[in-house]
């Protein structure tokens, strides 16, 4: 007598939630608390001065809200949306009747935010996301129905063709907290992961192989440029040309060029050679002056604009194509000088610091 074999599958075992370690968890992947918005632990992060895992802090929201005016009714841009916390400030200042445009080239976090900002309450009448880098904001602008029938070429004219003229915009041109901290994203040396550092990872190249195919005066030029990196010429000749295949490998290979730096110089030369290569993997110089370029035909009369940088690299090309937008009478105002976070502000949040803040007004 044959025995009857079932054909039905057993039962998966149980997997246990990942537990959350200790009281400060250094893993990305073990902070569930945070990722799932537990308020107690919320809390706790912010008040040390932390950024939570998977959100972002949005810096000198106030001096934003002051230099671009926002108004009821109007018409606003966000380059570089991010988590959306300037957005969402934004978005209640132009409320009622206002509209947002908020761009992101990220693929991987843009649905978040959008979603997020839906959440609040912000229907696609009000705000829509668009899946571009910023360079790409006169095509955005060229694609929306005019609001409020405004529609507005570089003369100030009236055409069906022309650009939409925005009341204001705003591109903050730091890195998000999100990518950072995401180890996964290889932006950041504080846990281990593939030396990537592309806000698009479906495009281009990833820094790891940047690295591979560049040549050591190539690179040389690169860290000075991107980062003001003093030991360039070493560093150039040390990395140029060599497979790092994670962001703890080229961490290590920079230490080794080193050898003498203090522990304190050396986390700053780390974290510098990082900003040069994202910037250089993102094209991030390029799209800034295109963005620089456009910008004055972007803005309706009157209108308004606000940048807030983060390195020398982006503020010198910022605070020169402002002045020579204003001596070409572009723009009837530029800000006198740089703005900073305060100091309040950069103890509460300390990745503020570095944040210079310039603005301009469209004659």
């Amino acid at each position: 007598m044959s025995e009857e074999i079932s054909s039905s599958p057993s039962p998966a075992p149980h997997k246990r939630r990942v537990r959350y370690s200790g009281r400060n968890p250094r893993r990305f992947e073990e902070k569930y608390k945070e990722h799932t918005r537990d308020d107690a632990t919320l809390a706790k992060v912010l008040a040390s001065g932390k950024t939570p895992a998977g959100t972002h802090r949005p810096i000198m929201v106030a001096e934003i809200l002051a230099a671009l005016a926002p108004q009821p009714g109007d018409l606003a841009v966000d380059c570089t949306l991010g988590y959306g916390g300037h957005t969402q400030e934004i978005l209640k200042a132009i409320a009622p009747g206002g509209k947002l445009l908020g761009l992101d080239q990220d693929p991987i976090e843009l649905p978040k935010t959008e979603a997020r900002l839906r959440t609040l309450g912000f229907d696609e009448t009000v705000f829509t996301a668009h899946r571009s880098n910023f360079a790409g904001l006169p095509q955005v602008l060229a694609s929306v129905t005019a609001v409020g029938g405004r529609r507005v070429g570089d003369d100030g004219s009236q055409s069906q063709n022309a650009v939409i003229g925005a009341d204001l915009i705003l591109a903050d041109l730091g890195i998000s907290s999100m990518q950072i901290d995401d180890p996964g994203r290889g932006f950041s040396v504080k846990h281990a992961g593939p030396l990537d550092m592309r806000m698009n990872p479906q495009r281009g190249q990833s820094a790891s192989a940047f690295l591979e195919k560049i040549k050591p005066a190539a690179l040389a030029e690169l860290l000075v440029e991107n980062s003001d990196e003093p030991a360039a010429a070493i560093l150039s000749s040390a990395l140029a040309e060599k497979k790092f295949a994670t962001t703890t490998e080229l961490a290590n290979a920079i230490k080794n060029a080193l050898p003498r730096l203090q522990k304190d110089e050396i986390t700053l030369t780390i974290r510098r050679v990082f900003q040069a290569l994202r910037i250089a993997v993102n094209d991030e110089f390029s799209a800034l002056d295109t963005l620089l370029r456009t910008l004055p035909a972007c803005l309706k009369s009157g209108g308004r604009v606000a940048i807030l940088t983060f390195h020398s690299g982006e503020d010198r090309r910022v605070k020169k194509a402002f002045a020579s937008g204003h001596r070409d009478g572009l723009y009837s105002e530029i800000t006198e000088e740089v703005i900073r976070p305060s100091a309040e502000e950069r103890n509460a949040n300390p990745r503020s610091a570095p944040a210079k803040l310039r603005w301009a007004k469209r004659a």
